[in-house]
């Protein structure tokens, strides 16, 4: 077997860098050996095994929650430690792998159980400051020297927070158990050793379990595959749940196995899996099987195209595998994480405004402190009037706009002009009113992700779409058999055979009708095109594949081909091959396409590559090169042994094969023709980027295309527009290269950028601050050649050098993950090439046409109404305040509440709460009048909405109408103090409520009800609650008028002055409107 190295030796598994499928026979070679030689080497394994297992840690429950899997009985357990296994069929794990407990195969995403949830539910809410100060405020009651009033006037308002958040959260996670419930309940059939079927739940399958998984039904846990019943003699899986694909994965069963009999024979196999340990990688699997028959053992390697990974779902037949990993160590499990939490800038600007009103509590109580004189005494004094000012800090304003956002999300999904929508992170809306750049994908985002083939060129001449009949003339007549071996129709065919054989394209036949399965909609394109010419893939297997061919007296020939190997399509690499065997004239060919980039050193010397690469790139085409190269038998055999050894390493197999495959192949391969493919532009893109940039966003495209196709799109797009004066970064190789680049850029204004990856990334290792400042200032930014490393980087470069500035991603693939995890806020776009993106955004769309809407109207709708609620909620307990500070300065400095017990509670709940709260349905502008005039979203990103200076009035504001409440009060009152409660607080409620009134511009019937219901509750309150009100005065219309007039007098000047103000120097929406 040759296999000397150990699993475990190696700080990292190998990683087989595509899950496409290779479907050569020859993945799994048969070597007979001495059962007494692999013996000795599967001792070696497992003896380095239990070496590693000695070396086992203890984690601890933060640790243990990691991975997504956070199931609240794992809190006091050990870290299991991760490493290979060997299983056998019927038996389960051997040797030292029997006495290992494995991962159950539970599903367990509750965050609590019935014993932690109150206390961890607690320790999150006392973790912030505002929260564990008003718990000790509230504790301090229970302190007579310091208790001022009934204890209810603290514990109620944070009983009332942390109640909400209470049933939120055991809501939240009673969903998460009845999920884990249907997950784990899910039946399967499990073979046992006598060849029959037993019904098994999820839960209860283990490692070594051979389970039958019928169509459509998920895969419970990670299962090499050993049969499977459909007729191509493979598995067809879908991914979409795991990676975001959409596109269907081909599996391929253990061919030993799958040529049995039936599926009893299997139990009664002597057969041994090893797999290597448990890791994150979903595109990589390194194991082996040994199947010992009489005296000899038949071993082959295992790789990811053997694998079915948990929470993929069967696409096919029904499929037969045993399981190899369970519970947390599947590959689904160990890939998810705990999305970092965003914290919007709005949220710390309230934060750094709360910190601001603490900081007003301790002088203004260390002032009434000092006013009433120094004393043995003083610290309680302190503490008494930091309890009577501890309404300034308002403790709902948290829960209110929490509860806002929520709201927020509901209303952007069901908007019906964007459908389909979804919010996946419901705490950073308002971040979609203040984006200032907009980084964006190319293929998918800002084009439609359908390919249309466009020209073909050949070296001495080109076709187009208008030619592509004289194409399949050609081809037909070359086929025929009358030509001579080098005419250009024979060349031509070469070509086109080529491209119908050279992918990875399996037709689905469903209905009468045929469908095609690939990686990616450029294969499929591909295909498409050659059946339109008369060359019609008819069928493919693991094996062989057909194509039927037109002829020109209109009957069909059939070319039977063998697949000997393939060599999947990779970003890494760039390209894909396949080798096969003309069964006709037993010819062997290796058959390659790819980027230019990679493919122009493999081919044959030409003069006319690089032009015409360029020239179709122009043109807005994505081009591929296609490329062939003559097999002998001895150099396919050389080749064979050459790949089958790397094939069988342990230790880095996907290097070791991609070197072989491109020290014996990638070598002077004859060019065939040059493809060019249409990716079309999606609707409206260039009155959508139009609309942004007139918003003054700046919008910059992150591709991984040629600088070339970049600029065209960006052109038609009208990302670039015609004035714009492009400037094309040259090329960079060091320092002095950047230095000189830069200073170029610098002398330039009003420019359009347009820069290669190669170049950003040396301009960054030198002059990221520079590169920084110059780029901002460029109209409009393009970044070819791009990698999804860079296009975070990008990302964070604008985080660091343009804060407090937001970020805002969009893209559909799952390469543009990492760039919409690090923005502010990301975008998705549920489209063709997956959900990947879509899954891991904020927010998800199903056009880019849509994110004019969800940031121009959505966006600035959720800024200025938590703008608005956030200022009222903060008015509302400076105003009581500013109250109760001068009632203790007229009674000499007393530290005696003004309102006692359920007034304290209901003033911030029931009196205020609704009409405060539904400012978050108002708006100040129509939704068409936002989009009409999109110069208004400019004024967002200046934060004017919630800034020092809105703070500062609003603190002015609520000492004037403070003062002339509290005062007011004072001078009208007769004798008895309970008239002055009655007459300022009923006259601060009214205020409130005017207040509101005065801020609404557009009236919804939700505000009407609020105020209604409040002013209702607090008139039922004043003839209820005769402990605080006088019932005989508050029926009397000397209360009414007195109340009337303080109310006057707060809320007039205030109204005249905003009147006067939108007459002179009115706002922009103002104008709007």
């Amino acid at each position: 077997m040759g296999k000397k190295k150990k699993t475990d030796e190696s700080s990292s598994s190998s990683h087989v860098t595509s899950s496409h499928p290779s479907t050569s026979t020859d993945d799994f070679s048969v070597h007979f050996v001495k059962a007494e030689e692999e013996d000795v080497i599967t001792t070696q394994i497992r003896d380095k095994t239990a070496s590693l297992k000695s070396n086992a840690t203890h984690f601890s429950a933060a640790s243990a929650a990691k991975g997504g899997m956070l199931c609240c009985r794992s809190l006091f357990s050990r870290r299991r430690v991760l490493h290979s296994r060997t299983v056998r069929v019927g038996y389960g794990p051997v040797g030292h792998d029997a006495n290992v407990t494995f991962s159950p195969n539970t599903v367990c995403n509750q965050k609590y159980n019935i014993f932690s949830f109150v206390p961890i539910v607690l320790f999150q809410q006392f973790k912030f400051f505002l929260n564990l100060y008003f718990l000790l405020m509230a504790c301090s009651q229970f302190i007579p020297a310091i208790q001022i009033g009934a204890p209810i006037t603290y514990w109620g308002p944070l009983g009332f927070v942390l109640t909400i958040t209470l049933i939120r959260e055991a809501f939240d996670d009673f969903v998460r158990y009845l999920r884990d419930r249907d997950l784990n309940s899910e039946k399967y059939e499990k073979l046992t050793r006598d060849g029959t079927r037993v019904e098994i739940r999820s839960a209860d399958i283990e490692v070594g379990d051979v389970i039958i998984m019928h169509k459509d039904r998920r895969v419970p846990a990670d299962v090499v595959l050993l049969r499977t019943t459909d007729k191509s003699g493979a598995c067809f899986i879908r991914t979409d749940q795991l990676d975001g694909e959409t596109d269907w994965k081909l599996r391929i069963p253990v061919p030993y196995t799958q040529h049995l009999p039936n599926e009893a024979d299997i139990m009664e196999l002597n057969c041994e899996v090893y797999a290597e340990k448990p890791q994150k990688d979903i595109h990589a699997f390194v194991g082996t099987l040994k199947i010992s028959v009489d005296d000899t053992v038949q071993d082959g390697s295992l790789n990811v195209e053997n694998v079915l990974w948990a929470n993929t779902v069967v696409a096919s037949g029904t499929a037969i595998g045993i399981v190899v990993y369970t519970g947390r160590e599947t590959r689904s499990v160990m890939n998810t994480t705990l999305p970092e939490s965003k914290v919007g800038l709005l949220d710390l600007e309230v934060n750094n405004l709360t910190k601001l009103l603490f900081c007003f509590v301790l002088v203004l109580s260390s002032v009434m402190v000092v006013m009433k004189g120094l004393d043995n005494l003083w610290y309680r004094y302190l503490m008494r009037f930091i309890l009577l000012f501890s309404y300034i800090i308002p403790i709902s304003l948290r829960v209110n706009l929490d509860m806002a956002k929520l709201f927020y999300s509901w209303q952007i999904g069901r908007d019906k002009h964007i459908p389909e929508t979804v919010i996946r992170s419901s705490t950073i809306p308002e971040e979609l009113g203040r984006i200032s750049f907009l980084l964006s994908d190319k293929t998918g985002t800002l084009t439609k992700n359908e390919m249309h083939f466009k020209k073909i060129h050949l070296g001495t001449v080109a076709f187009s779409s208008d030619a592509f009949e004289e194409v399949g003339q050609h081809v037909k007549s070359a086929y025929a058999g009358r030509l001579a071996k080098h005419s250009f129709s024979i060349k031509l065919q070469n070509a086109v055979e080529a491209i119908a054989l050279c992918h990875n394209v399996t037709p689905i036949f469903e209905n009468g009708e045929t469908s095609y399965q690939a990686a990616s909609p450029d294969e499929v394109a591909l295909v498409k095109w050659t059946e339109t010419v008369g060359v019609r893939l008819a069928n493919r297997d693991l094996h062989e594949m057909s194509l039927s061919v037109q002829l020109p007296n209109g009957q069909t020939l059939q070319k039977q081909f063998k697949i000997l190997h393939v060599f999947p399509f990779t970003s890494e690499t760039k390209r894909m091959g396949i080798i096969v065997k003309d069964e006709t004239t037993d010819e062997m060919t290796l058959l390659m396409k790819g980027a230019d980039t990679v493919m122009s050193g493999m081919v044959q010397y030409n003069d006319w590559l690089d032009e015409e690469c360029s020239n179709m790139a122009r043109e807005g085409l994505r081009t591929l090169v296609v490329a062939r190269k003559p097999l002998s038998q001895q150099e396919f055999d050389a080749f064979d042994r050459a790949y089958h050894a790397a094939k069988m390493s342990i230790s880095d197999r996907s290097q070791n094969m991609a070197n072989v495959v491109n020290r014996l192949l990638e070598r002077d391969l004859q060019l065939l023709c040059l493809t060019g493919v249409e990716d079309r532009l999606q609707d409206q893109v260039t009155t959508s980027l139009e609309l942004l940039r007139n918003a003054g966003i700046k919008i910059w495209m992150l591709t991984g295309d040629k600088l070339e196709t970049a600029i065209c799109i960006a052109k038609s797009s009208g990302l670039f527009s015609r004035s714009d004066n492009i400037h094309v970064f040259g090329n960079v190789h060091n320092r002095t290269d950047a230095h000189n680049e830069l200073n170029n850029l610098r002398r330039k204004t009003d420019v359009a950028l347009v820069m290669p990856g190669s170049a950003l990334n040396v301009c960054l290792q030198y002059y990221e601050a520079e590169v920084a400042e110059l780029v901002c200032a460029c109209t409009a930014v393009v970044c070819c050649r791009c990698s999804p490393e860079q296009k975070a980087q990008i990302v964070q470069l604008l985080r660091k050098y343009r804060a407090p500035l937001r970020v805002a991603a969009i893209g559909d693939g799952g390469n543009d993950v990492s760039m919409i995890q690090a923005a502010h806020a990301g975008i998705g776009i549920d489209a063709n090439e997956g959900k990947q993106a879509s899954l891991a955004a904020d927010f998800s769309i199903t056009q880019f046409s849509h994110v004019c809407r969800l940031l121009l109207v959505h966006g600035r709708f959720c800024y200025k109404r938590s703008c608005a609620l956030s200022q009222f909620v903060m008015h509302r307990g400076l105003i009581i305040s500013t109250m109760q500070a001068i009632f203790s300065c007229v009674f000499y400095f007393a530290s005696v509440s003004l309102y006692q017990g359920v007034l304290m509670v209901a003033y911030s709940t029931c009196y205020t709460m609704l009409p405060v709260f539904s400012l978050v349905v108002d708006r100040d502008v129509t939704a068409t009048n936002a989009l009409t005039y999109p110069e208004l979203y400019k004024e967002l990103g200046k934060g004017r909405s919630l800034s020092y200076k809105t703070f500062c009035i609003w603190v002015l504001i609520s000492l004037y109408q403070g003062a002339v409440i509290m005062y007011g009060a004072l001078l009208v009152f007769d004798a008895d103090f309970i008239h002055v409660v009655s007459i300022s607080f009923s006259a601060l409620i009214v205020t409130e409520l005017i207040m509101v009134a005065m801020t609404v511009h557009t009236w919804h019937w939700a505000m009407l009800l609020a105020q209604a219901l409040s002013l209702g509750l607090y008139m039922i309150s004043l003839i209820l609650f005769d402990q605080y009100f006088d019932r005989q005065f508050v029926l009397s219309w000397v209360f009414v008028s007195k109340t009337t007039a303080i109310t006057a007098v707060s809320c007039l000047p205030l109204y005249i002055v905003k009147a006067l103000r939108r007459k002179f120097s009115p706002p922009s929406y103002a104008k709007v409107n």
